[in-house]
């Protein structure tokens, strides 16, 4: 084989790039060491993160699915008993013809007030009933605000009852008991399903015209308010909202 400098015999096939530039311009072998060495170079960009594993994904779809499902059945429902207020209303009937049988104001207005008693108790009873069922809290944030909401104009109602008959004035107590009823119910209703402020607005229609008509419709209004739209929109919200 012809002769070769030692810079020509660095290339033969045994040698790479990496032992020519050791042999030529690194004769000192820490130099090698510390060239061979070196950190790898890592890439700009970093490595993708790896994927969620299966499982997670499914479990967490679940608990979305769960939520949306809480939600909606919280939309429509309802912790008032449709079923409930349709006793009521049957129980309102029941009063309304024993009041008239009454000879005096004071029984007529006994009958109304025990009523009143009856249908508050009822509809405890009832909402309760209905919540457990459904494994929804009756004492929540939207209960106590439905409570607060609905127990001003009873209270007014209330006094005003006593101060109307004290002065002869009991020819005007349908029409306001069924307003301020009314009342209570749309200004409750705005944190339950729209047909419970329906009802409201419903009895403050009745009463309006209680207020306006002759005083021999009032038993008929009293009976066909407090006892026929409770039946009515008792039924509807059993029907609609889950009893």
């Amino acid at each position: 084989m012809p002769w070769r400098s030692p810079a020509l015999r660095c290339l033969t096939p045994n040698v790479g790039v990496r032992g020519l530039y050791g042999k030529k311009y690194l004769s000192d072998w820490a130099q090698r060491a510390r060239l061979w060495a070196m950190t790898p170079v890592l890439p700009i960009r970093p490595s993708r993160r790896p994927e969620q594993p299966p499982e997670m994904h499914a479990r967490a779809m679940d608990n979305l699915r769960f939520i949306r499902e809480t939600m909606e059945r919280a939309a429509t429902f309802t912790a008032v008993s449709g079923w409930g207020q349709v006793v009521i209303g049957l129980t309102a009937v029941a009063a309304g013809l024993i009041a008239a049988r009454q000879p005096r104001l004071a029984g007529w207005l006994a009958v109304w007030i025990a009523e009143a008693g009856i249908a508050g108790g009822i509809s405890v009873a009832s909402m309760s009933i209905k919540s457990h069922a459904a494994n929804m809290p009756l004492i929540s944030g939207p209960a106590r605000k439905l409570v607060l909401s609905f127990s001003p104009a009873v209270l007014v109602g209330a006094l005003l009852t006593a101060v109307f008959a004290a002065r002869g004035l009991q020819g005007l107590l349908p029409g306001i008991w069924l307003l301020l009823y009314g009342a209570s119910v749309v200004s409750a209703g705005s944190f339950s399903v729209r047909i419970v402020p329906v009802m409201g607005a419903a009895f403050m229609v009745w009463g309006a015209t209680a207020l306006l008509a002759p005083a021999d419709w009032s038993t008929a209004l009293l009976v066909s308010g407090f006892g026929g739209l409770h039946v009515l929109f008792g039924v509807l919200i059993a029907r609609r909202h889950g009893g």
